[in-house]
């Protein structure tokens, strides 16, 4: 005990002696070995207590290191960030000021939790980005992960899926009934130095994690996602849904229950939300647009209304959905479903010969679709391959089918003269069996239905931007900005490296990366370089600054037509509804200012959480298809390289990894973009590469998939 007391109290002397040391070097770094040198003469010299005093003054964030040595920590070197996101081995975190992230290895991170807000020293890693270390947690947040149940020498423990590659004990104080191989979520109740000394508790149990469709309740759950509504909400939804209710409207509202109005969905889709008609004019078309009257149904700061901004948007994954409002509503009184009266909210644009907007108005209506109409059945109608039966369902809207082609084409020859990318990705169709299992994927077909309805909506989704800036309201737009210099700059190399024929200089017009899209349509580049343009471009969001939407070419865009699942078409339908009621722009900009703020960063932060829920939920299904499918040999194209490994895509759609440490011997060199070189044999992988592979490993769990070159 004595001695222990003698080595503390011979640590705090190095401590005081290291800090006084440092103190007069100032902004100079000292080195470790220049540290030793003063001191290793002394009586008594204890070189681990020494390198322990170190050690204790690193971890506490009081002086920190780098490649030049040692100096004392002044707080405004540090930069706060929040923790986004972890891996086993590493993590991210993002400034709070200039949203610029930062990689963080592992052991690094010191314990920090997704949403914690850190102070961190950042310094150049060895591919040149910027690196950082924690140095200190300003703020804990109630932190919460998802992990597997595993057994170790017959005692149960839990592996996170993110935060550690070690098992960690926990408490059970629900007292779940668990398994190995159970996906579990868990709360950190004590904090370590490092994640792996985390305490935790398990709070929910979710069934095997060898099922997709139980890993994908376990993501739900750690994203605040729930397909469960509060009891009051559902009461209110039963309330408001009276179908009675429409009768008492059809006086006060434009009745369009005459007109060929009809809907075009997927076959299985329920909450139907927008319909179309058509009709010929003398100077061009008149376009109509019907869209659920949501607003009409959910009040400000109801009880619906504050789930549904809470909730921001639906989520769908699989053969599921995660609806913003209750069934009551989205599947209800909301859906326009066929030979039913239903409200709707009306955009009736004339377009001229050209397909050019003259004028518009938005109106509240009452209208009855005619047809549920199906894209696939339609498609083939518009191919010629019509038979009775879809003659016979169609009959009522079938002679529309002539003018609403017409002005389809019109209008997207007017998409393309603008110059929008028509950029090509590859997404997948799940399919899952009775069992709830996914036994294949497929790419995704756009037929030519899918593609009209979208460039309807785009034109309804264009007025109502016009009418939010004509009559000056506080509104949400969908806006989307140019590619930053770096991303552009990083798109011009990789085109180089490819040997694609391109001459922007700065900022990239979309018209320019149209051309390139164009020149390499139906070659094997296609896909990635579908890919780099997407990736170069920046995230659309909602604002209400119309900063115009880049993508699209248009000066002015709103998400109109969608307010069954989105919550800012359903808020800009309130604001708008309230100017057609006669409210000045004043008065509106007093009532709805501060809503329109608050919805378009809510809703620009649920659509990103919907967007990474889904891709996550995804790589489950995927990964349980392709559990059925080891030792399978598959022709792919390698998608992105990195250094420890190279992305392959396969027909179907499905993504693997080929690791280096599959590849063999030898010392492998990543260029930082876009390949993989063995610089003892010469051999070369990169983007847009095809390879044949072999399937040799799929974990549900996580949604990984390793394979093997053949």
């Amino acid at each position: 005990m004595k001695k222990d007391k003698k080595k503390k109290q011979r640590r705090g002397e190095y401590k005081e002696y290291i800090l006084a040391r440092l103190k007069r070097a100032g902004k100079k770094p000292v080195s470790f070995k220049e540290l030793h040198k003063s001191m290793r003469n002394a009586r008594g010299f204890d070189f681990e207590e020494f390198v322990m005093a170190v050690e204790k003054l690193k971890a506490k964030g009081t002086v920190v290191e780098d490649r030049f040595g040692l100096r004392l920590a002044v707080r405004s070197d540090l930069t706060r960030c929040t923790v986004t996101r972890l891996n086993k081995t590493y993590g991210f975190v993002k400034n709070v000021l200039t949203d610029e992230e930062y990689f963080v290895t592992g052991k690094l991170l010191r314990g920090a939790m997704p949403g914690d807000v850190v102070l961190v020293r950042t310094f150049r890693g060895d591919g040149e980005k910027t690196e950082a270390e924690v140095m200190e947690i300003e703020k804990e947040v109630f932190s919460r992960f998802t992990g597997e149940i595993v057994s170790e020498f017959g005692q149960l423990k839990l592996v996170p899926d993110t935060l550690s590659r070690y098992a960690m004990d926990f408490d059970n104080p629900h007292g779940f009934e668990l398994h190995e191989h159970d996906k579990v979520m868990a709360a950190v109740t004590e904090r370590g130095k490092k994640h792996s000394e985390h305490r935790c508790e398990i709070t929910a149990a979710f069934g095997s994690s060898l099922k997709a469709a139980v890993c994908s309740l376990s993501v739900l759950e750690l994203n605040g996602i729930t397909p469960l509504f509060p009891p009051q909400v559902i009461a209110e939804a039963r309330k408001v849904s009276d179908a009675r209710s429409v009768k008492a409207e059809i006086s006060r509202r434009l009745d369009l229950r005459d007109q060929p109005i009809f809907t075009i969905d997927g076959a299985d889709t329920k909450d139907i939300d927008d319909a179309v008609s058509f009709r010929r004019t003398r100077s061009g078309y008149e376009l109509g647009v019907h869209i659920a009257d949501v607003s009409h149904y959910v009040a400000p700061k109801s009880e619906l209304d504050s789930e549904a901004f809470r909730r921001g948007t639906s989520v769908y994954y699989a053969n599921r959905v995660i609806p913003m409002l209750p069934a009551e509503l989205s599947n209800g009184i909301c859906s326009l479903n066929p030979g039913e009266d239903r409200l709707a909210f009306s955009c009736i644009a004339q377009l001229d010969k050209n397909a050019a907007i003259k004028s518009y108005k938005f109106v509240k209506t009452v209208i009855r679709s005619r047809v549920k109409g199906v894209y696939s059945e339609i498609n083939r109608i518009l191919a010629g391959e019509t038979d009775a039966v879809l003659e016979e369902k169609y009959k009522d809207v079938i002679g529309e089918f002539g003018i609403m082609q017409e002005l389809a084409s019109k209008l997207k020859a007017r998409r393309i003269s603008r110059g929008a990318p028509d950029l090509e990705t590859e997404e997948g169709v799940l399919i899952i069996n009775k069992e709830d299992i996914c036994v294949g994927a497929v790419p995704y077909q756009r037929g030519a239905s899918q593609e009209m309805i979208e460039d309807f909506m785009l034109t309804a989704n264009e007025c109502a931007a016009r009418f939010g800036l004509e009559n000056q309201l506080p509104f949400v737009y969908r806006v989307h900005e140019p590619p930053s210099d770096e991303k552009t700059e990083a798109l011009s190399d990789l085109l180089t490296k490819l040997d694609i024929p391109h001459n922007f200089t700065g900022i990239p017009k979309p018209l320019e990366l149209s051309e390139i899209l164009d020149n390499v349509k139906d070659t094997d580049l296609s896909l990635i370089v579908n890919n780099m343009v997407l990736r170069s471009m920046s995230k659309a969001k909602y604002s209400t600054e119309p900063v115009g939407h880049y993508g699209l070419v248009l000066e002015d865009y709103a998400h109109f037509t969608s307010p069954i699942r989105r919550y800012p078409d359903l808020a800009i339908h309130r604001i708008m509804t309230a100017a057609l009621s006669g409210m000045s722009a004043d008065d509106c900009k007093q009532r709805f200012g501060k809503f329109a703020y608050a919805a378009a960063d809510q809703s620009t932060q649920t659509e990103l959480t919907a967007m990474q829920v889904e891709r996550s939920c995804e790589d489950l299904y995927k990964a349980e298809y392709l559990k059925g499918h080891i030792g399978e040999e598959r022709d792919g194209v390698i998608g992105s390289v990195t250094g420890f490994g190279f992305f392959v895509t396969m027909p179907d759609t499905c993504e693997g990894l080929v690791s280096v440490h599959s590849l063999g011997e030898g010392d492998y060199v990543y260029d930082g973009m876009m390949s993989l070189r063995n610089e003892n044999t010469g051999e070369t992988w990169r983007v847009g590469d095809r390879v044949r592979v072999k399937i040799v490993s799929s974990e549900v769990n996580s949604g990984k998939v390793d394979l093997e070159l053949v």
